[in-house]
């Protein structure tokens, strides 16, 4: 679906960012395919990753901020397809700067979604976190604003000339910057002390390579308004400085400011809404005018889901597929 077209990556320089450009220039044959950032220097740095690629006359770079709605008015000109990935997410730091997160989060998502209905961009899919599932941090919070401004996008114009918007949520990836896992093995191999702030705590994980091949099937299956949610691993994350070295120093800090144990992907607030797939869950809208959740019981590609059973909750503590320390150890090749 992406032959021939123009693809726009908001945060094109971040960990997904350049892996998703990586994915379709070994994928596909768009027309082009834009990484719109702030950093010039990251950009430098993509640029000449990429200069020996054989679709490299695809690539264009923009400079931007999704904070700035004329610039996304010009770099969304003739884009069939947007990814956005730009956001603030450090979350000890977004509770420090509120205001920096809100402006970036909240309102670039308000620009993100204007911008495409204006230039009639076909679908956007926006990535969120298994954070903005009852956020108790401020990133979780914006992240929250932001879901519900991509889904109601979808309501703003008439349904024959609609931009389709929709979500697609996950947990902690894999060896992304700034991650826990690169985190406590530069601690290791520092010092041989790994903190962990809570001996309980579980997340969700997903590769990179996962997450962007999530995010190419959602476009495929979306019919506009869905959040779309992968049927992940939960880890125990003492088990990861287990596996990293059975003889690790492990030094429980604490919780950081707005940091949970556990992690929910869907809550059982919304269970009513839930539908699940296969290999994954989406959650419909709560505002519908003529589409009800009858209407999502099958996606685009025709795939039949069922609506889960109420109070259902899918959390990083009671997932059944965990990975245990001998488990991580194989997947994450340490």
């Amino acid at each position: 679906m992406f032959n021939n077209k123009s693809i726009l990556v908001t945060g094109g320089t971040g960990s997904f960012g350049k892996s998703f450009v990586e994915y379709i220039l070994n994928n596909f044959k768009p027309k082009k395919l834009i990484i719109f950032s702030r950093d010039e220097l990251k950009q430098y740095d993509m640029l000449n990753s990429f200069i020996k690629h054989k679709n490299f006359n695809k690539l264009r770079f923009l400079l931007g901020d999704v904070r700035d709605r004329e610039r996304l008015n010009l770099a969304f000109k003739n884009v069939d397809f947007v990814i956005h990935a730009a956001a603030l997410k450090q979350i000890p730091a977004a509770e420090y700067n509120p205001q920096e997160v809100i402006k970036t989060n909240i309102g670039g998502a308000e620009n993100i979604v204007f911008a495409a209905i204006e230039q009639k961009v076909k679908k956007v899919i926006a990535l969120s976190t298994d954070k903005a599932a009852n956020p108790v941090n401020l990133y979780g919070a914006t992240k929250l604003v932001s879901d519900k401004l991509f889904i109601a996008g979808n309501r703003i114009i008439s349904s024959q000339e609609n931009t389709q918007f929709s979500v697609v949520r996950y947990g902690n990836v894999i060896n992304s910057r700034g991650s826990v896992i690169p985190f406590f093995l530069n601690c290791f191999n520092d010092n041989k002390m790994i903190p962990i702030t809570h001996k309980d705590m579980t997340r969700f994980f997903i590769s990179l390579d996962g997450g962007i091949k999530f995010v190419v099937d959602s476009f495929k299956r979306m019919k506009g308004g869905e959040i779309f949610i992968p049927k992940l691993p939960s880890i125990k994350i003492i088990d990861i400085a287990k596996a990293i070295n059975k003889n690790a120093k492990i030094k429980i800090i604490g919780l950081r400011p707005g940091e949970k144990i556990h992690e929910i992907l869907c809550p059982k607030d919304e269970s009513h809404m839930t539908i699940e797939f296969k290999d994954h869950y989406i959650i419909c809208p709560s505002i519908t005018e003529s589409k009800s959740i009858k209407f999502y019981l099958s996606n685009a590609r025709k795939e039949k889901g069922k609506k889960v059973k109420e109070g259902y909750e899918y959390n990083s503590y009671n997932n059944p597929v965990k990975w245990n320390v001998s488990k991580i150890k194989k997947e994450l090749k340490f």
